[in-house]
């Protein structure tokens, strides 16, 4: 199936839904991102493998990114979340995904992403006293000034 089918068997149970400016994603409006979430694992699209999450800092806003795809039906799907940068917080997809698991505990780790219902949300990749998420642009450390060489 192309990802313009996709995209229309998805809004047609959910007209909310959009295509990102590139046209290459569909954006769920942060509300009804559990609900898609479920209906695209168990529904007809059959998307049984979450591939990856991510995230990427806009300044305004964050962009959470997550790639599905179907084993069975093979094909793809890369989805989008809008966020508010002051306090990012989404759905949890960990009662979906078992991949969910990790894959979330990285955006939080360096993006400072909260996700509601994950069942052990903390650091995975840097130690669990650091402070702030390298990953955002306003991110600073004292540490990563960069030096001229001599």
């Amino acid at each position: 199936m192309q990802a313009s089918e996709i995209f229309e068997h998805i809004k047609l149970k959910f007209p909310q839904v959009s295509v990102d400016e590139l046209g290459g994603a569909v954006v769920v409006p942060k509300e009804l991102f559990l609900e898609v979430a479920g209906y695209l694992k168990s529904g007809e699209l059959f998307f049984d493998n979450l591939h990856c999450v991510t995230a990427l800092d806009r300044k305004d806003r964050i962009e959470l990114v997550y790639i599905f795809y179907s084993f069975k039906m093979r094909h793809r799907l890369i989805l989008k979340v809008y966020l508010p940068a002051g306090d990012p917080e989404a759905e949890s997809l960990a009662q979906f995904y078992r991949s969910a698991d990790w894959f979330e505990r990285e955006v939080y780790d360096m993006f400072g992403v909260k996700f509601r219902g994950h069942p052990d949300l903390r650091r995975i990749l840097n130690p669990p006293d650091w402070e702030g998420y390298p990953l955002r642009k306003d991110y600073s450390h004292p540490d990563l000034i960069i030096k001229p060489r001599d």
